[in-house]
């Protein structure tokens, strides 16, 4: 009777532990009511991933846009500029963020400037293969119109290029989302540092990753439909 008397609590208190989660939560399992109650908690560190990601591709793209065009003008910088953005894309992530913090400080300016530098490759790399890869007759032709060399840019090379520039553009993106997920290291927002809090509790994990695999996709599926409405002439062509 004593032993039955003694073993009744602990048996009790397993069964409102399964009721209401709690075993779940201590054993970092998937909690799908834990998820429901603290969803709020990610939709804030969620706009600010999105804010690193439109800032740093915005300033990278800008940047390796005005690179490419000097480049592309000015053959003999080609070489230069492009080893010096592969060595700063080859730079380990985590070192950049600690490294740029004693002159930048912790926060979101070291993670959008570490950010920015490992957009600079992809889009220079990109946006001058789609100069080059222009068709010489068509420039030839261009040419003979009278179009001036300003003109041939804007109307003639760089609508040709984009194929190539907005491959660019989506591959930044998502390698910058990726990236953003350690600007907490910075000292930076975002979804990282939710996922920093409990890195072992698999519902915080599943969400945190799940929000950021989604924004990769949003991102993607926006940048291939800004492609179809940019280039028409592809629509025709396929159809």
């Amino acid at each position: 009777m004593s032993e039955a008397l003694f073993s009744a609590p602990p048996l009790a208190q397993v069964e409102i532990q399964e009721r209401t989660g709690e075993s779940c939560i201590a054993n970092n399992g998937f909690c799908p009511d834990w998820i429901v109650d603290n969803f709020d908690r990610y939709v804030g560190p969620f706009f600010e991933h999105i804010y690193l990601t439109v800032v740093s591709v915005g300033i990278g793209f800008a940047i390796a846009f005005a690179l490419a065009l000097a480049a592309h003008r000015v053959r003999w910088t080609f070489g230069p500029i492009s080893g010096v953005t592969q060595v700063l894309y080859t730079v380990p992530s985590l070192a950049a963020f600690f490294l740029l913090q004693p002159i930048t400080g912790r926060g979101n300016l070291t993670a959008i400037v570490a950010l920015v530098a490992y957009t600079l490759f992809i889009f220079f790399a990109n946006i001058s293969a789609g100069l080059q890869n222009v068709p010489g007759d068509v420039k030839d032709a261009g040419q003979g119109m009278g179009l001036t060399d300003r003109q041939l840019l804007w109307k003639v090379e760089l609508p040709l290029a984009l194929p190539e520039i907005l491959a660019g553009l989506r591959i930044a993106t998502t390698t910058t989302i990726g990236l953003a997920t350690l600007a907490f290291f910075a000292g930076g927002d975002g979804l990282g540092r939710v996922l920093a809090e409990q890195p072992f509790f698999k519902s915080n994990v599943v969400i945190a990753g799940g929000l950021t695999v989604l924004l990769a996709a949003a991102f993607d599926l926006l940048i291939l439909g800004v492609q179809r409405l940019a280039m028409p002439w592809r629509r025709a062509a396929i159809a």
